[in-house]
């Protein structure tokens, strides 16, 4: 009978002792799944929660911060505040369209940096002892200053360079990443945006003013998409060196006719006569040859289908050509650049200067650092890695390709400048419109130091149209 209770005692216990576990365990789980949202809000929610237009912060903070100012990388000033003679705050823009899209506004919604950066430039770092002393006599204090890396001569150069055209130029410095010139036309003056928000918004002329076309219009590559079907193909043929091709202007498949430009004849061409040339009856049967997994897997690694590792608001570019749904003829069309892929400005910028990199992809970004009203850092953001989409190797033989445009080819205007450009021109076809134009590029070829991307819009052929300007920006750089 004793051992029995004792028994029954020892049963009770442990199933006390299980209960006991078996809450602490659950505690244990709640407190990892808290643990682990707190470090998912902190470093992937926080900047968005912080920057929201519901967060009632930043109404607490203009009642007693002057938002702060924006600057160029050369301490131009892009957007302040300014007050009137009766106390009112108003948000100035000193260089009206030509920052709108980067720069962004605060009426009418907040876009670019004045999005990106609110919170800061409604926090004061200013001394404490000034600060409290501003509070108490119902002073508002300066609010801290944000500091691009963008380059105002360089912006200057490109804007006027487009002219009326509608188009983009983004400028890149490929060691680290920093864009240095962002420029999208047609644009609109921020100053103006409560005035003329019905107009724009209404768009008669369909010219979509709001869209910032640097990062987020999306266009067929043309030729420039030549860049990436060469890799493929000298990573498929070890004996890519040995390429020849005899090019009679024109080539036909199942119904389908692929021509060269003005139906010229290249003649007996190794790849970097064709690639300098821009031969597409050449690059089309490349395309014909290669694997379409192959070529989706190498430009899926460069990023495209997938929003792009860069600090600035993008949208993604696409490359549609999949095994099981696409034939030989669209292979053969996206290995000119047509097809159904499309690219933005800023992307292909990002691809000049991955082989302006030695292959190594830095991650763009337009935010220099954080500074006070006073001018003390409080923040610097530092070069990101994006990625390595090719060895230097690989970098090296597609920068004796592209070259080889500027020496021997479609970009042979710039041959005669001091400093060595590489690069190449598109002229991308559209159905019943004139062709976009194009041209990605960097320089000097040995040592780079910007890489740049030119779209001009239903204009013409990249030589023609989109070099112009890129040589433009290149002498700017250079002077």
């Amino acid at each position: 009978m004793i051992n029995r209770l004792n028994n029954d005692n020892n049963d009770n216990r442990k199933a006390e002792e299980k209960a006991i576990l078996s809450i602490i365990y659950i505690f244990i789980g709640l407190f990892v799944l808290m643990m682990g949202y707190f470090t998912y809000f902190l470093f992937v929610k926080s900047d968005e929660v912080v920057n929201s237009t519901y967060n009632l912060r930043h109404d607490v903070l203009a009642k007693r911060v002057i938002r702060g100012n924006i600057l160029s990388a050369d301490g131009i000033v892009l957007a302040e505040t300014l007050t009137d003679d009766e106390g009112n705050e108003i948000r100035s823009y000193p260089y009206g369209d030509m920052y709108a899209h980067v720069v962004g506004r605060v009426m009418r919604g907040r876009t670019g940096i004045e999005e990106v950066e609110n919170i800061t430039l409604l926090t004061s770092y200013s001394r404490s002892a000034n600060a409290m002393y501003n509070d108490l006599i119902g002073i508002k204090n300066p609010g801290n200053n944000v500091v691009t890396t963008l380059n105002h001569k360089l912006n200057k150069v490109a804007y006027d360079a487009l002219g009326d055209y509608r188009g983009a130029v983004v400028a890149i410095e490929p060691r680290t990443g920093k864009i240095l010139a962002l420029v999208s036309k047609p644009s609109y003056d921020p100053n103006d945006i409560e005035e003329n928000w019905d107009k724009l918004t209404e768009d008669k002329d369909r010219e979509s003013p709001l869209l910032n076309r640097a990062s987020q219009g999306l266009y067929p590559p043309g030729s420039t998409f030549k860049v990436l079907t060469a890799l493929a193909y000298i990573r498929s043929n070890p004996y890519y060196q040995d390429y020849s091709y005899r090019c009679d202007g024109r080539t036909e498949y199942e119904g389908m006719t692929i021509r060269c430009s003005g139906n010229k004849r290249h003649g007996k061409v190794d790849l970097t006569e064709a690639f300098a040339k821009s031969c597409n009856t050449a690059f089309s049967t490349i395309g014909k040859e290669l694997q379409i997994d192959e070529l989706r897997s190498l430009s899926e690694s460069f990023f495209f289908n997938q929003s792009l590792p860069a600090r600035i608001s993008n949208n993604s570019s696409s490359f549609l050509l999949r095994v099981g749904e696409s034939g030989t003829k669209e292979a053969m069309q996206t290995a000119i650049g047509q097809g159904r892929t499309l690219i933005t400005p800023l992307h292909n910028a990002m691809i000049a200067a991955a082989v302006a990199n030695d292959g190594l992809m830095m991650k763009p970004y337009v935010i220099d650092r954080i500074e006070s009203a006073g001018g003390r850092v409080l923040k610097g953001y530092i070069p990101e890695e994006a990625a390595t989409v090719m060895t230097s190797k690989e970098a090296d033989y597609l920068k004796k390709l592209m070259r080889s445009v500027v020496t021997d080819g479609t970009a042979s205007m710039l041959s005669k400048s001091e400093y060595k450009v590489a690069g190449k021109t598109g002229t991308a076809e559209q159905e019943g419109k004139d062709s976009h134009a194009w041209f990605i590029g960097f320089a000097p070829v040995n040592d780079p130091k910007i890489a740049i991307s030119v779209i001009v819009e239903n204009i013409g052929s990249g030589s023609e149209y989109a070099l112009p300007i890129a040589d433009k920006v290149f002498s700017a750089y250079f002077d």
